[in-house]
């Protein structure tokens, strides 16, 4: 730093002052960081290392449970029953289906599912999208196999989540889905195809006449007692045994 002093005449003279004596001037020197300013500083880094630490271990049970809940729907799967709706399917379409590529795989663009409805129930689903591969063109046919299922009987208790399907969720889930679909096209007169699981079971609706009301009400039910089963009355326990003589 220079510092520069003029004298007025020379300034007013010449348009470019000149230096008359110049000395070095040092710069002002840094005030000594407070104590307090220190300790809040190291405070704050370790505050940060503790978030980062913690997030870190967050992280990984949070990997963990999900593994565990994945492993934990893998085994809900049953491979028998998950050919049984291939083959079931196959027999329906008319098609062979690449099985080499998975069970879930097969089944995860709804394509299959939308031609095994409409081979169930003629105009079911209006329009497949078959062609086009982007994410809500497919969910678009798993929701339009929900929604036609549904027309059809299948209990909405028994309908999968689009996610469990297309993020391949809960793939137990659409098996059961598909079984409640076999199971409900057996009580439509109008399907001849093959069949998938048993049979759902049927309303069996009793109607009694009037004068069979009324005897019923003479009937003593067994709640309200009972004295004709086993007991103690009429047991003997026998002469006592004399131990001495």
């Amino acid at each position: 730093w220079l510092q520069l002093q003029y004298t007025g005449d020379l300034a007013s003279r010449d348009p470019k002052p000149f230096l008359l004596n110049p000395t070095l001037v040092r710069p002002p020197a840094q005030p000594a960081r407070k104590p307090w300013a220190v300790m809040f500083t190291s405070l704050l880094l370790q505050r940060l290392a503790e978030a980062r630490r913690d997030e870190v271990y967050r992280s990984a049970s949070m990997d963990g449970r999900v593994g565990m809940a994945s492993e934990k729907l893998d085994g809900k799967r049953d491979p028998g029953q998950e050919a049984e709706v291939l083959d079931w399917i196959e027999a329906i379409i008319g098609e062979k289906l690449e099985r080499d590529k998975g069970y879930e795989n097969i089944l995860q663009n709804g394509i299959v599912l939308c031609k095994l409805m409409n081979k169930i129930k003629p105009g079911s689903v209006k329009k497949i999208n078959e062609a086009n591969s982007m994410p809500f063109k497919i969910m678009e046919n798993i929701n339009a196999f929900q929604n036609a299922i549904k027309a059809y009987g299948v209990p909405t208790t028994d309908v999968f989540q689009t996610v469990d399907l297309y993020e391949k969720k809960d793939i137990s889930q659409v098996t059961q889905c598909l079984f409640a679909l076999g199971r409900t096209c057996q009580v439509h007169p109008e399907f001849t195809g093959p069949v998938l699981g048993p049979k759902l079971s049927e309303e069996n609706k009793r109607e009694f006449s009037e004068d069979q009301m009324n005897a019923s009400k003479s009937v003593i039910g067994l709640q309200a007692g009972f004295n004709k089963g086993a007991s103690q009355a009429g047991m003997n326990f026998g002469k006592g045994r004399m131990i001495v003589d």
